[in-house]
């Protein structure tokens, strides 16, 4: 296998944050009045656009108090969002990878947090492009995917899509790309190998191992 194209998910692939992202639509249900999701309902909707996300999450909240659950939880996640960290051993990782494949992102943030979290964790310059929800169709949709492709002139049989969630591999499979899964972010690795991946990793050790060797 070769991959001149890899493109990575961001939360719960890179970055530490499923957790996180989890509680604060919990703590923003509470705030709120609503029921309050489990932690594994809750992180099954990330990744997803906000439609989709919020009607999974918390599907007794009324499409008019969209904008203030939105409020809530970014008010909840904000606070948190710069004690988040990169998975142990993932700037390595991406380093390693840069001279030898065009790197991207596709997630489900939006551009303003992504731009933000690709500052505040210095590693803009090791991605060549990358996809937000609010750019362009979300997750499980191919758009980010196809786009990305499109725009680095990259084949489907040379990109390979990673991330921590069946969106991930969802939208990698509609797009006709490979794509491998890895089990410490936000999904369990059940869910994730009936999507039918190259592999699922565990760790980021394993990763790197995986990806030196296949990609």
């Amino acid at each position: 296998m070769n991959y001149p194209l890899i493109v990575f998910d961001w939360d719960g692939t890179i970055i530490d944050s499923a957790a996180t992202i989890a509680e604060s639509i919990r703590e923003a249900s509470r705030e709120m009045g609503l029921g309050i999701p489990s932690v594994e309902r809750a992180r099954h909707v990330i990744g997803l656009g906000l439609h989709d996300a919020l009607t999974g999450a918390v599907p007794d909240l009324p499409a008019a108090r969209y904008p203030e659950f939105v409020a809530s939880y970014r008010k909840h996640f904000v606070a948190r969002k710069d004690s988040m960290e990169l998975f142990a051993g993932m700037r390595d990782l991406l380093e390693k990878l840069k001279g030898k494949h065009a790197l991207a992102i596709a997630t489900g943030k939006s551009r303003r947090g992504l731009d933000h979290d690709l500052e505040f964790h210095r590693l803009k310059p090791l991605f060549v492009a990358s996809r937000c929800a609010d750019e362009t169709n979300p997750k499980p949709d191919p758009a980010m995917l196809l786009e990305l492709m499109e725009e680095l002139n990259a084949s489907k049989d040379g990109t390979l899509m990673i991330g921590d969630t069946s969106h991930d591999l969802e939208m990698a499979r509609a797009a006709g790309v490979d794509a491998l899964a890895v089990t410490y972010g936000a999904h369990h690795a059940e869910g994730l190998r009936a999507c039918g991946p190259l592999g699922c990793v565990s760790t980021v050790t394993e990763l790197r191992t995986w990806l030196l060797t296949n990609a």
